[in-house]
């Protein structure tokens, strides 16, 4: 699987944890060896230029995940797939955001940006939490991968 990460946060983060956790999150899920991933920290502002632009929010947000094309992803073996690399798409994460969120749920801010990373991977793959069916699937997944993940380091 090729993910590439770039960090153009000005805030320094443990970059090879964030490729583990995104890698792990998309082997448990199936995902197309050949898949390619990208993974962006950014800072404040342009996290809040995004949010606005895409999402029509106002100010800076966690995490955003910009599918490229749903069709493409190969889902497992449950699915046939093309053999064709799949172009996931690109993961944005904000690590000054993710740093306010952990302090306030009292964990670390590496923690936080594990938990984002594998959320934005989980969007990515075409879950959802808009409904709270969709919600309780999507962080009990995302719970699942992260405690695995955990347990496997």
């Amino acid at each position: 699987m090729s993910i590439e990460i770039a960090n153009e946060s000005g805030v320094e983060v443990d970059t090879d944890a964030i490729l583990a956790v995104a890698r792990h999150a998309l082997d448990e899920m199936g995902v197309n060896p050949l898949a390619e991933l990208s993974i962006l920290l950014v800072d404040i502002d342009y996290m809040a230029e995004l949010n606005h632009r895409w999402m029509g929010g106002d100010g800076p947000t966690d995490v955003l995940a910009f599918p490229m094309d749903e069709g493409s992803v190969d889902h497992g073996p449950g699915e046939a797939g093309t053999g064709e690399p799949a172009l996931l798409g690109d993961i944005v994460l904000a690590p000054e955001v993710a740093a306010k969120q952990a302090a306030a749920a009292g964990h670390s801010a590496a923690d936080e940006l594990h938990l984002l990373t594998v959320h934005g991977a989980l969007h990515l793959l075409g879950y959802d939490h808009a409904e709270p069916e969709e919600e309780r699937e999507m962080f009990a997944l995302q719970n699942r991968l992260l405690q695995s993940w955990r347990a496997g380091r």
